[in-house]
């Protein structure tokens, strides 16, 4: 029996329709940004004109946090959508240290890649101490088929780095700016090198405002009106980035892109040093503390989304959300399951664009083993946020939702609250320490308590 061509043939058609309407990915990182740093997020002075114009094209998060205080650990959660100590990756990663990604994580690389996306990475990696060694896994080991990265810092700063490798090779000094140089890459590989018959993913993980801060002349001239060099290079050096994403969006428009592409800016966690000094001048926009804490201002981060007719413009969304949801959202956009042999702590966001609340199954909740306080664990749940000492003896307890600079710490009014919340965290703790290489952070001991200088007595 033979059938009507047309109807032979309509499986085809169908299957090249679904290939045309997959979306594409661009996960947006950088690095030490704090979440005050952009206009759009109340900044008085910097200057980002492209991310403010790409915060009202999209839903700009309010609440939106890093899966830790420190990098390394934030950006293990983003690729696999488990907590750090889960995935292993536990702290911040010097080079020839043995903490790593390890293969065992499934990424959201590999996933994507299984579905047949062209998967890229440029920027910062830090998610091994042997970087480009067979001795540990490198980016194409975790899915992607293009990289260009560097272990951590740019090298010896974001000017004319030194230490890009790019699939495996090293490229010596490169003329120019880290930031642009990185996403000049992911456009050349949108351009030039990918299969433009397959969606992509494109991973791109800034430097910038790390430090060794360098920035162009020409975004430092923007602040001239400071005469402290550290504020003119910080400054300038955010400038820089919003430059490079700016860059980035107009290759998206221009090669017809945009609007089937879901794009996600972010930290990697809070603002380093003191606010006071060098060129480590980044803002917390009031919230306390800064990066390797886990206070609010060493975890809340700029989080903004756009994805044309399936993510809100020009909305500002309350609901807290965290980098380890990031990689359950993508997979429920595409209905894709994750894997089901490990704890997800991710949640997918996407029904909060429609205006449906989240569920989460497991709570928000951090740990950072050398943080430089007393606290190194926190949980927060609903509007509730306890946080622990290293020993679970001695909790904190703030209402974020209407305290989010943490200024009344709560306990003593609300002790069934505090129990039921230590109940929770400790339940949380307890299930995430049985997971993950133990041995990796066991053997390396708390960070001690800085001791603060005595008070001189005064006659």
């Amino acid at each position: 029996m033979r059938f009507p061509i047309f109807l032979l043939l309509a499986p085809l058609a169908f299957l090249a329709a679904e290939e045309k309407t997959r979306p594409n990915f661009v996960i947006f990182l950088t690095d030490d940004l704090g979440w005050g740093d952009h206009a759009c997020y109340g900044h008085p002075v910097i200057k980002t004109p492209n991310l403010d114009r790409f915060a009202k094209q999209g839903t700009k998060f309010t609440q939106c946090y890093s899966a830790c205080a420190v990098c390394s650990p934030s950006r293990s959660a983003i690729l696999t959508g488990r907590t750090p100590y889960r995935n292993g990756v536990w702290r911040w990663i010097p080079g020839g240290h043995r903490v790593h990604l390890r293969e065992s994580e499934v990424t959201l690389a590999e996933l994507l890649k299984e579905e047949g996306y062209a998967t890229c990475h440029v920027g910062k990696w830090h998610l091994n101490g042997k970087f480009n060694s067979k001795d540990q896994p490198q980016p194409d080991d975790h899915g992607f088929d293009h990289w260009l990265a560097t272990q951590n810092n740019a090298a010896p700063s974001h000017k004319n780095p030194k230490n890009f490798v790019l699939n495996g090779k090293e490229l010596g000094e490169l003329e120019g700016y880290s930031a642009p140089l990185v996403v000049e890459e992911g456009i050349r590989w949108l351009k030039k090198i990918r299969d433009p018959k397959k969606p992509f993913f494109l991973n791109v993980w800034t430097h910038e405002p790390h430090l060794p801060i360098e920035s162009d002349p020409k975004f430092m001239d923007l602040y001239k009106e400071f005469d402290d060099e550290g504020i003119r290079q910080h400054h300038g050096n955010v400038t820089q980035i919003d430059h490079a994403f700016g860059n980035l969006m107009k290759a998206l428009d221009e090669m017809g892109l945009a609007e089937n592409t879901f794009v996600f800016f972010t930290s990697d966690n809070g603002p380093e040093g003191n606010g006071l000094k060098g060129r480590t001048r980044g803002s917390t926009g009031g919230l306390r503390e800064r990066k390797r804490s886990s206070h609010e201002g060493g975890i809340r981060v700029p989080g903004i989304a756009r994805w044309p007719g399936k993510v809100p413009a020009n909305v500002e969304n309350r609901t807290p959300i965290i980098g380890s949801d990031l990689f359950s959202t993508i997979l429920g956009v595409l209905d894709v399951p994750p894997p089901g042999d490990r704890t997800i702590d991710g949640t997918d966001f996407m029904p909060l664009f429609s205006g449906k609340k989240i569920e989460r199954e497991i709570p928000l909740y951090w740990r950072n083993h050398l943080a430089r306080g007393q606290i190194r664990v926190a949980l927060r749940d609903g509007d509730w946020k306890i946080l622990g000492n290293e020993g679970l003896t001695d909790f904190q307890l703030f209402k974020i939702e209407e305290d989010w600079k943490e200024q009344n710490e709560l306990s003593g009014k609300h002790p069934d609250k505090l129990e039921a919340l230590k109940k929770k965290l400790i339940g949380v703790h307890r299930q995430v320490e049985k997971e993950g290489p133990r041995d990796w952070w066991v053997s390396e001991p708390p960070r001690k308590p800085r001791n603060k200088k005595p008070k001189k007595k005064t006659k």
